[in-house]
């Protein structure tokens, strides 16, 4: 049928069907692999979020476009029954691109010629709350807060690095690093779960600066989940001077710093909250902590006890 639902504007690439689930009420309705989905009962998604929200109702209409020709096609199904579509992407607006331009960016590291997606910074935190990626929150809104509050987004992932407001921008050599975690704290004030990241460059936000940060960690952001500290990796492509790798006594002094406050955290908050990578002990020769020192391993995917959990499998 013509197309009848009116579809207000258009994102730059609207979800495209990939797969539909045989005997779905997708297939049943005659959804095809490469129909294009402009809008779900008049709403053009912005994302797979919004879009599984949508699907979610009974007896929805979705405005296709397929081979060119635009049309509505009604789905009957009961609420909350799976729809039996997968989509081509998690966003179909653009994805929010990253204006940091941090020497320590593992991005600029890399070597040219690669497929460009490898070359994509993005600092969206729908991208942190649905895979996992780290967002600065220099680019974060009242709006994305009212949506990640709202719709209950959570937990997502913050690049901390360090609570000095000069040295945080300097860092991220962006003036906004001074200023954006304030929506760290108005985020922890709303109830959602935040894990932090401290990527230690050394020389620069490691020692006593590393020291300060775990200090104001305690003191201003308490209910943070986690705070992993990693350590900065280069590869032969940097063209930083300043970065470079650590010593084995600042890595050593990384690992003491990170178990002091260890010790701090337990006493006050009843965890430990902090975490060095397994790198940091390979670097100094020192046995991982054992593994009920990990608490559950909510930071396994960085590389926080990722050894002690591979043990426990055997």
């Amino acid at each position: 049928m013509p197309l009848t639902t009116p579809v207000p504007l258009r994102v730059p690439a609207p979800p495209r069907v990939v797969a539909v689930t045989p005997h779905s009420p997708a297939a049943l309705a005659g959804l095809t692999v490469g129909d294009e989905i402009l809008a779900i009962d008049g709403v053009v998604p912005r994302d797979v979020l919004e879009y599984r929200q949508l699907i979610d109702e009974a007896d929805i209409v979705l405005s296709l476009r397929r081979g060119g020709v635009e049309y509505d096609l009604t789905i009957e199904k009961r609420d909350s029954v799976p729809l039996g579509v997968e989509v081509h992407a998690a966003l179909f607006d653009q994805v929010r691109t990253c204006d940091n331009h941090c020497e320590f960016c593992f991005i600029y590291q890399l070597p040219k010629g690669m497929r460009k997606s490898l070359y994509l910074k993005d600092d969206d935190y729908r991208l942190s709350f649905l895979y996992g990626n780290f967002t600065t929150l220099t680019r974060f809104t009242e709006a994305d807060l009212e949506r990640v509050v709202t719709e209950g987004l959570s937990p997502l992932n913050d690049s901390i690095h360090t609570t000095d407001p000069w040295l945080r921008a300097q860092m991220l050599r962006n003036q906004r690093g001074a200023t954006s975690l304030r929506w760290l704290r108005v985020l922890l004030d709303h109830g959602i779960t935040v894990h932090g990241q401290v990527v230690v460059c050394p020389g620069v936000n490691d020692g006593d600066q590393l020291d300060l940060t775990l200090a104001t960690v305690l003191n201003e952001y308490s209910e943070l989940a986690t705070m992993c500290v990693v350590p900065l990796g280069v590869s032969e492509f940097n063209t930083e001077s300043r970065m470079r790798l650590h010593t084995r006594g600042e890595a050593e002094r990384i690992v003491d710093i990170v178990e002091s406050w260890q010790s701090t955290y337990l006493a006050v908050l009843g965890r430990r909250v902090v975490f060095a990578a397994d790198e940091y002990y390979l670097m100094v020769d020192r046995p991982f902590p054992a593994a009920e020192s990990y608490e559950g391993f909510p930071m396994h995917e960085d590389g926080i006890g990722m050894a002690r959990a591979f043990e426990l499998e055997f």
